[in-house]
């Protein structure tokens, strides 16, 4: 079955309202981090605030969520790729490298190439000058060990 140019062009919605949360879900997770505020508060907050966006606030909030929750488990898989402990890294580093290894173990549906390259674009946009070589490296190598 072919897929009509009004499929295409919904899809490529769904994908730029995704891109949106996961943009959105940096800086709530950069202030959870910083802060210690309630991710419950900064998910209120960020959905309240984003949802007439074009962000994808159901994923949204399962990031802002589910980030959290699965903080300590997120972090033991990174461990192995990383040059220096967790809390040693950057701010917003973590924050995506949160994102990209909870999407590369527990939304299997989101392709390991996706996940990597929504990455290194929020590492450009948020991160340090080549923050977003060192966001690549660590979630390929994650990818590759949990997505066999």
């Amino acid at each position: 079955m072919t897929k009509t140019g009004a499929d295409l062009r919904v899809k490529a919605s769904n994908q730029g309202a995704r891109h949106k949360a996961r943009r959105t879900a940096v800086q709530a997770l950069y202030q959870w981090d910083i802060t210690e505020q309630s991710a419950d508060d900064i998910r209120d907050h960020f959905i309240e605030t984003e949802g007439s966006k074009g962000v994808d606030t159901a994923y949204l909030a399962i990031l802002i969520a589910e980030v959290p929750q699965h903080c300590k488990e997120l972090e033991k898989a990174l461990e192995p790729y990383l040059d220096r402990a967790v809390s040693a890294l950057d701010p917003i580093e973590r924050a995506i490298l949160r994102i990209g290894s909870y999407e590369l173990i527990y939304q299997p549906d989101v392709p390991p190439k996706v996940v990597i390259n929504e990455a290194i674009e929020l590492a450009k946009v948020f991160g340090a000058d080549h923050s977003f070589r060192y966001v690549n490296g660590v979630l390929d190598k994650l990818a590759a060990a949990s997505r066999r």
